[in-house]
């Protein structure tokens, strides 16, 4: 039964119109994973500043209170938790390094939310920005990989390596859709 005002479809759709609905539903679900990405950068970016802002500004007992407050309850759950017991163990080496930590975190976390923030809004600027800086961190964090091994260190680097090729990849639609003006 035909629907007045309604062209007639065709019951077999041409393989054409199937490579480009296949075409169309993978730059959408690329498009999705992008979005997280980004938003995991800009969560990644607020957490590096106000970490930053703490160490900036509490003083070395307080940011020691703060991590055992902070990891207390899952040693208490679990006296032998590797990842509480390397937050306690490494304490003494944050204290210390705590200023240059502090800038280090702060000025990653303005970039990385400056970026997520042109990402998110669609800036033209944004992409090429953000695949550089991104490349850079993720160069930088393959060489401390190669100086002493860290699981978290590799997670982080293959994520930040994901994440490059997203805003490649959403670089190139997002090119091509401002080119021709769809």
């Amino acid at each position: 039964m035909k629907v007045k005002n309604q062209p007639a479809r065709p019951e077999n759709t041409s393989a054409r119109d199937q490579l480009a609905s296949r075409r169309r539903a993978r730059s959408r679900l690329i498009h999705r994973i992008f979005v997280i990405g980004v938003i995991a950068k800009g969560v990644d970016g607020a957490v590096e500043l106000i970490v930053g802002l703490l160490f900036a500004v509490l003083s070395p007992a307080a940011i020691k209170g703060l991590i055992f407050l902070m990891i207390q309850g899952e040693l208490r759950e679990d006296p032998t938790d590797i990842v509480a017991n390397l937050i306690r163990h490494n304490t003494a080496m944050v204290i210390h390094s705590r200023a240059s930590a502090s800038a280090f975190l702060l000025l990653h976390g303005v970039v990385k939310l400056a970026l997520a923030a042109g990402l998110a809004a669609g800036k033209l600027w944004s992409y090429p920005a953000a695949i550089v800086v991104f490349a850079g961190f993720t160069i930088y964090q393959v060489c401390e990989l190669a100086n002493g091994y860290s699981l978290f260190l590799a997670l982080i680097t293959v994520l930040d390596v994901a994440v490059v090729a997203l805003i490649v990849m959403e670089y190139r639609h997002v090119r091509r859709a401002h080119t021709y003006g769809s």
